[in-house]
């Protein structure tokens, strides 16, 4: 079916346009082909990951370039590299599938894997010129080569733009000699090239290069750092002293380094989601194998209730967030294909379809970065004493996972960015979201209706509920910004609130429409755990909405304003008919039990 212009909805849109659950993509739609991939994905993590996960807890970091090598010879690092440079040139749903499911046996790999295939290839099939792609990118395609980025320094992380390396032009004109010190660069132990941002002159924006790894060209490391996590991922300072880098390396033009750092953050961030789904899903499958196994007061721990919550809890993260992430990852797919079937080069089709979703792909990154912490938290709590013990997985799942809130842009940094970014498509009129809003504002001042909806469809009562959170956030964010204005983004805790609503209306609208598209085509029963799922998200995302709404409104709005807004927050927050709690969790808990780990994806 050709995707239209018409069908997809722009980024953002989500708040303010319904989406049919036959329009979103679902893990259960992958096709034949996408599943082989997974598959030999999976048995290349199995083999030569899993298997040695106390290796990479030993820091051996030459095991870890050893396995990217491998990877590198089974195509896995070159699924988003165009066939025409030596890629396998798949979709960006295919190259998220490989990206979740390379990603869960050990941190350190899945960091060196997301930093060579993302920022230090990508950079360079996006924004290089034709000679430079022919020259990197088929050796960095097939693992040949090694790439690494470096932007962070010690005096700009979350300020990228404040970076104080400097690129000098030589007299000659023919090479740039660049200066300044990089750090918490991954893969920097073994890399062959580095993405660097540098700045000439006094230039508002910092530039980007490409720059071969040469020590004998001023090139200098520092020792491997001692970090939480990810122990034999390669982290390291680098230190350029007038390293001699020929013009023809600049990467696009002078000044636009910023503008590819975050573009790259973009895909970093929706991808960095992805690498955090089947990390969930092993703990959940490891945790619950152990639940089953271990027998307290003469019975398994599975059977209590105390564990089946948390059983529950973790599953239901992990499903929200397959919805959420590969329901994106199509949007971004479907508008790529759209620009380049209206004559866009596949580079530009690429940066836009990435960058018309930048929205989603901070909400991704937060909730999932946020779940997997929670569910290897959850995960040692099951195997008690033997969690916090380094002979079984559980601590340095734990560990590995604490890096994902920091990478790729903090949580915080994303959260005032998504609604930010929104409120910035508004003003341009990409989103309406003035429209809505005044509407919602009519709504508190009009008499509510006491009629007693017909709920006998399946998920019809959740997705009224729905209809009604994003109300809320219409009704917070709307009078916030006619508050404030421009100065919106000084008000950071406001921004964080609003910003959680936001997500909990993504997540939670992404579960409903992939288990309602599911149970119209394998039928209710088949689906029943997945429908107690998507209750169970729904009531906890009603809850963070209702205190969130809360926060929001008390600390902008006073007297009568304050009263009327906090009624809202009330009647769109209200069920007709509550969840049974205890028992939703028990049947998805018993469900996974029944498997003896997780099985939805």
């Amino acid at each position: 079916m050709e995707t239209t212009e018409k069908d997809i909805l722009r980024g953002g849109q989500f708040l303010v346009k319904e989406t049919k659950c036959e329009d979103v993509f679902t893990l259960e739609d992958l096709n034949e082909e996408q599943k082989m991939m997974r598959e030999s994905t999976k048995e290349f993590v199995d083999r030569e990951l899993w298997a040695h996960w106390e290796r990479f807890e030993k820091k051996d970091y030459a095991y870890t370039e050893e396995c990217m090598r491998k990877a590198g010879e089974l195509g896995l690092l070159s699924v988003a590299v165009p066939e025409a440079y030596g890629g396998m040139g798949m979709g960006f749903v295919s190259t998220m599938l490989v990206c979740d499911y390379i990603s869960g046996a050990t941190g350190s790999f899945s960091t060196a894997f997301g930093a060579h295939t993302g920022i230090g290839t990508m950079p360079i099939t996006l924004y290089g010129t034709e000679e430079q792609i022919q020259k990197y990118v088929p050796k960095l395609a097939t693992g040949e080569w090694f790439g690494a980025y470096c932007l962070t320094e010690p005096g700009a992380g979350s300020d990228a733009n404040s970076g104080k390396t400097k690129a000098v032009l030589s007299d000659d004109g023919k090479h740039y000699s660049i200066t300044g010190q990089k750090m918490w660069i991954s893969n920097a132990g073994f890399c062959n090239l580095f993405i660097v941002f540098a700045r000439i002159e006094d230039d508002k924006n910092i530039t980007g290069f490409i720059v071969e790894n040469d020590p004998e060209n001023g090139i200098s490391l520092g020792d491997e750092e001692k970090k939480l996590g990810i122990h034999s991922s390669s982290t390291r300072q680098v230190f350029f002293n007038e390293t001699k880098v020929p013009v023809e390396n600049m990467l696009s033009e002078r000044g636009n380094g910023f503008k590819i750092a975050m573009n790259a953050l973009n895909v970093g961030r929706i991808k960095l989601a992805a690498a955090c789904l089947e990390a969930q899903r092993r703990v959940i499958s490891e945790a619950t194998k152990y639940a089953n196994e271990r027998v307290q007061f003469k019975t398994p721990i599975i059977n209590f209730g105390a564990i089946k919550a948390k059983i529950a809890d973790m599953a239901t993260n992990a499903y929200v967030d397959e919805a959420a992430c590969y329901r994106a990852a199509k949007n971004i797919e479907d508008r790529i294909a759209i620009r380049e079937a209206s004559g866009n080069p596949h580079q530009e089709a690429e940066l836009k379809g990435v960058e018309e979703y930048a929205i989603e792909c901070s909400i991704l990154k937060v909730a999932v970065s946020e779940h997997v912490q929670h569910t290897t938290d959850e995960g040692i709590q099951i195997f008690g004493g033997m969690g916090f013990s380094a002979d079984t997985p559980m601590e340095s799942a734990w560990r590995d996972a604490r890096i994902s809130r920091i990478y790729e842009g903090t949580n915080e940094i994303n959260r005032m960015l998504s609604v930010g970014m929104l409120v910035k498509k508004a003003m341009k009129g990409h989103v309406d979201l003035l429209g809505p809003a005044t509407k919602v504002g009519e709504e508190l001042m009009g008499i509510p209706s006491f009629d007693t909806p017909d709920y006998s469809e399946l998920l019809s009562e959740e997705k009224d509920l729905l209809a009604r959170l994003k109300k809320v956030f219409l009704m917070v964010a709307g009078s916030a910004v006619q508050k404030f204005g421009p100065d919106l983004e000084e008000h950071q805790m406001l921004l964080m609130a609003a910003s959680d609503i936001l997500i909990q209306i993504y997540m939670a609208e992404s579960a409903i429409l992939r288990t309602e598209k599911n149970a119209k085509r394998f039928g209710e029963e088949a689906q029943a755990a997945q429908i107690a799922m998507s209750k169970l998200y729904l009531y906890r995302a009603v809850d963070i909405i209702q205190q969130k709404g809360k926060e929001a409104i008390v600390s902008f709005a006073e007297g009568d304003e304050q009263r009327m807004m906090l009624m809202g927050l009330k009647r769109f927050t209200k069920y007709t008919n509550q969840p049974n709690v205890v028992k939703l969790r028990t049947q998805i808990a018993d469900k996974v039990a029944a498997d003896n780990g997780y099985t939805f994806d």
